[in-house]
């Protein structure tokens, strides 16, 4: 085994080949309609419910979004951009639930998972954002330095693609949701199984103002959906603490 610099330069080099393998952005699936023209040349699908709190419905290309909390709804993401034919990589989310993803509809055949991006996972995503759709950064609680944060949003504005950093502090982006476990609904009712979760999501744009809702994970259809909140269908169990990042 060489040096660490040499076994990082080996890693980068290997990723930089996959992606060369990657179809153009865009391009059509074996078994998916590509993203429309609309979607890529304006912003990514999300689930619909997420959709109507935000300022452009979707993610917007070209942009970075700060995120916070239920890693669930990022799952939602994933399905919602790889089930409409777009290319997505996960980096640095080793907990994140790929399980749950396919039943939210993605396309595992186009997400890249990365869940150890070694010691510089900003230059991770710095590579993948050169030819994939959307690409999630798990930051762990830290702080991205604002000079590395500036090149990275320039890259992706470069590219057309969408960064989100999970759990991470990025100044100046264009976006930031923070998602709360309000409760689970399907407990007690002698299935002895979890049926529903319910999210708090809040959601502050740069220059639009704060929008709040409550979304419902949910089985419908032979598959599981984020819904908006119905109220009287949900009777919510208290969360302990320890869910909060769930």
């Amino acid at each position: 085994m060489g040096s660490p610099d040499e076994v990082r330069h080996e890693r980068l080099t290997e990723l930089r080949r996959r992606m060369a393998a990657i179809p153009a952005r865009g391009a059509a699936s074996t078994t998916r309609a590509p993203l429309s023209r609309e979607s890529r040349e304006e912003s990514l699908p999300v689930p619909s419910a997420l959709g109507e709190l935000l300022p452009d419905g979707g993610l917007v290309r070209g942009s970075v979004v700060e995120y916070w909390g239920a890693s669930s709804l990022l799952a939602g993401l994933l399905a919602a951009v790889t089930g409409a034919g777009g290319h997505v990589a996960a980096v640095g989310l080793p907990r994140l639930g790929l399980l749950a993803a396919v039943e939210m509809g993605a396309d595992l055949a186009r997400l890249a998972v990365i869940p150890d991006p070694g010691s510089d996972p900003l230059e991770v995503a710095s590579i993948l954002l050169d030819g994939l759709d959307l690409v999630v950064l798990g930051m762990g609680g830290r702080e991205v330095p604002p000079a590395r944060a500036r090149v990275l949003a320039a890259r992706a504005r470069g590219k057309g693609a969408t960064l989100v950093v999970a759990g991470g502090r990025w100044s100046g982006s264009v976006l930031r949701i923070d998602t709360r476990i309000a409760g689970y609904g399907g407990l007690g009712r002698g299935c002895g199984r979890l049926r529903t979760m319910r999210l708090d999501v809040r959601v502050r744009g740069r220059s639009t103002p704060q929008r709040t809702g409550v979304l419902d994970l949910t089985p419908r259809d032979g598959r599981i959906e984020w819904v908006a909140a119905q109220s009287d269908s949900f009777v919510p169990k208290v969360v302990e603490a320890r869910h909060a990042a769930s």
